[in-house]
């Protein structure tokens, strides 16, 4: 990772971040926090650590507002967070960012409890993002190199919204 970066990431999340995440009591800058620290107290690596970190900056980096789910706009944060993350960083980390919109869909279509588990505001967005996963999408997710690190990076986003 390039030093210059990360003055820079500290600026978003310690300045744009301070909003409320969608309609939960904490803010993007805490979310991005309890992601990262989800990831770090079960061992994972520094790559997945820092991707669950800054997994949400798209969201950051667009002028479309706090909320544009509420719009009925798709920010497509996970692809903006991609392009400005490639920069600096391997797909080791921005791989997971990109794919981690997939993996929500992913998980509604392969496990029968996971949508429940979702908030308000993430099942919104899943309308947005295409729904769940044809039989078709999920093979092909599955194909795709760091799936697995997107799916589990998912499991930290959902966690970490307390």
């Amino acid at each position: 990772m390039s030093k210059d970066i990360v003055p820079e990431i500290q600026a978003l999340l310690e300045g744009k971040a301070e909003g409320r995440y969608g309609l939960t009591f904490i803010n993007q800058q805490q979310h991005a926090l309890q992601a990262a620290w989800l990831a770090e107290k079960e061992g994972r690596s520094d790559a997945l650590v820092t991707a669950a970190l800054l997994h949400d900056i798209g969201h950051l980096v667009h002028n479309l507002g706090v909320n544009p789910a509420d719009a009925g706009i798709d920010d497509r944060h996970e692809e903006l967070g991609h392009a400005w993350l490639a920069n600096y960083f391997g797909p080791e980390v921005t791989e997971p960012v990109r794919l981690h919109v997939a993996a929500k869909r992913y998980l509604c279509a392969i496990e029968a409890d996971y949508f429940a588990k979702l908030s308000p505001d993430s099942v919104k967005s899943l309308a947005l993002q295409g729904g769940p996963m044809s039989t078709e999408e999920v093979r092909a997710f599955e194909a795709l190199p760091h799936s697995a690190e997107a799916i589990q990076l998912r499991r930290y986003d959902e966690q970490g919204a307390d």
